[in-house]
């Protein structure tokens, strides 16, 4: 795993080194599905401080035996309403947002927590594929007019999955989620600047790079095969 790492920090650094930018501008969200909690330790000794999940009951117990100071918890599945109040409550962000029933499901938990300035990702599905989420480029700006109306929720970024294809059309994708975001800030929708790109995983996460990714979502580049 720590060769791995060492790997992926040194093709972090070329590529965006290539793409112009500092390495210091990209973080690592380990995806620790199907990972034990021995090999996440491993992951945060070698500087690992962002975790994500996309499955609450199997998150739970990795959670609750590593919650420790600068560790943050991010779900990355798709979001149930009815799974809305835990994740609320036991991870610091959600990068899956595609829906206003889940934007109106966190708004009322937080409210119930008496919690405020939440940071959210709204996911946006750019490939067409029903199977990977997110909401449509059609209604995306809807959505994000809708999730304006609380300021108890923050959008802090936006999400998508790369689409299983050449260079060409995956960064196509990837360039899109810029332009949207860059898009939202035009507009002037939120008072805070949206800043974050997540997007790109194990086999993309280069391109990812070239087109302004903030975030990289790693699993098995880092942990190997499950």
């Amino acid at each position: 795993m720590r060769e791995n790492l060492e790997q992926i920090r040194e093709k972090i650094g070329y590529f965006a080194q290539k793409a112009g930018r500092r390495m210091e501008e990209i973080k690592i969200v380990a995806v620790t599905k199907g990972v034990g909690v021995e090999k996440i330790e491993e992951a945060i000794a070698g500087g690992i401080c962002f975790l994500g999940e996309n499955r609450l009951q199997e998150a739970l117990p990795k959670i609750l035996r590593l919650s420790w100071e600068g560790i943050e918890w991010h779900f990355v599945g798709r979001l149930q309403t009815n799974k809305v109040k835990k994740v609320v409550q036991y991870f610091h962000a959600i990068q899956s947002v595609d829906r206003p029933e889940v934007v109106v499901r966190i708004k009322q938990e937080l409210e119930n927590l008496n919690r405020g300035d939440y940071p959210i990702f709204i996911q946006v599905n750019l490939t067409g594929k029903e199977t990977q989420g997110g909401i449509s480029e059609r209604d995306f700006f809807p959505l994000l007019e809708h999730v304006a109306l609380w300021p108890c929720i923050r959008v802090v970024g936006l999400m998508t999955i790369g689409p299983q294809a050449d260079e060409k059309e995956i960064r196509r994708v990837f360039g899109r989620l810029r332009e949207l975001r860059d898009e939202v800030n035009r507009r002037g929708i939120f008072k805070e600047e949206v800043r974050e790109l997540s997007m790109g995983m194990s086999d993309d996460f280069h391109w990812a790079i070239l087109e302004g990714a903030t975030i990289l979502r790693l699993g098995r580049a880092l942990f190997g095969e499950r």
